[in-house]
């Protein structure tokens, strides 16, 4: 079905710290919907899975926005929270949403009603930078400023630690679709991956170094893996983003423009074709716009 049809359109969901939120035609860069964020900048965003709804985490709140209508303000406000969430996301079902932030701590929160319920809370030492579901949505994996990924089981409660690289902040995790690979970046341009097995049923999940890269020479900010899993693109303070293959970790390629700072965020888009990088800097037509978070959708 074409992009251009309405019903299928690929949609690029943006946000910064003018305190909106933009969602954008990706294929022409129109800005078709704003939505109103006045209380604090964005710090991640994440739509449901039944792709109803748009989560923006800021200053001690969660927003939710309603994708299939016009209203510009949230439908679902969730309050009570102590400083910044830095990082959400959800399980495939839309059962529940996990969180990250300043406080501390990660979350799950129970979206089967709109009451607000914190079923579990998970205490750490520092605060949280980033977190991200494992494919088998059993495993929570929770990075900190200490330098610490947390490996939390939510169904057992079970959690071990990793520290791959001591005195410095784990900045971004990601996990491959399937489940093959972790990452992890640092404020210290670093990278490293480990190879994963395991983690069905009652077994437990298996980690193994596989690389460790000088991927920047400045503070490392994103890392992200394709759909496909044949790739993965990091970002960092040095104005850049690259893409390394999945196969062997060399470089692909490197992507720049010099109007453009600090690259805060990144996507692929569905079919790992193009990939749209978040800056300090204007948007222009190219296959990457410069703003911040960025998630690609498909309504």
């Amino acid at each position: 079905m074409s992009a251009n049809d309405p019903s299928n359109q690929v949609i690029l969901a943006t946000a910064s710290y003018d305190h909106t939120i933009k969602l954008w035609q990706a294929h022409s860069g129109i800005c078709q919907r704003t939505f109103k964020h006045p209380e604090s900048q964005v710090n991640a965003m994440e739509i449901t899975p039944d792709r109803h709804l748009l989560a923006a985490a800021g200053y001690q709140h969660i927003r939710m926005y309603d994708l299939k209508t016009l209203n510009e303000d949230p439908v679902i406000n969730y309050e009570g929270v102590s400083k910044n969430v830095t990082a959400l996301g959800f399980q495939e079902d839309g059962k529940w949403m996990f969180t990250g932030g300043e406080d501390c701590t990660a979350k799950i929160w129970d979206l089967r009603s709109y009451n607000l319920h914190v079923s579990r809370i998970f205490q750490v030492s520092h605060p949280v930078n980033c977190a991200c579901l494992h494919p088998n949505q059993a495993e929570l994996f929770v990075g900190d400023q200490s330098g610490v990924i947390h490996i939390w089981d939510v169904k057992t409660e079970h959690n071990e630690q990793l520290i791959p690289e001591p005195d410095s902040s784990i900045q971004s995790i990601a996990i491959d679709p399937e489940g093959t690979y972790m990452a992890a970046v640092n404020n210290k341009g670093k990278v490293y991956v480990w190879r994963l097995s395991g983690g069905t049923g009652d077994t437990p999940i298996f980690l193994t170094p596989t690389r460790s890269l000088h991927a920047h020479n400045n503070y490392a900010l994103k890392v992200k893996f394709s759909p496909d899993s044949t790739m993965m693109v990091t970002t960092s303070a040095d104005h850049t983003a690259r893409i390394w293959k999945t196969a062997d970790f060399s470089q692909m390629t490197e992507l720049s423009d010099s109007s453009q700072r600090w690259v805060w965020d990144v996507a692929f888009s569905a079919d790992s074709q193009h990939v749209i990088t978040g800056a300090q800097a204007a948007a222009h037509a190219n296959k990457y716009v410069k703003l911040s978070p960025v998630i690609v959708h498909r309504s």
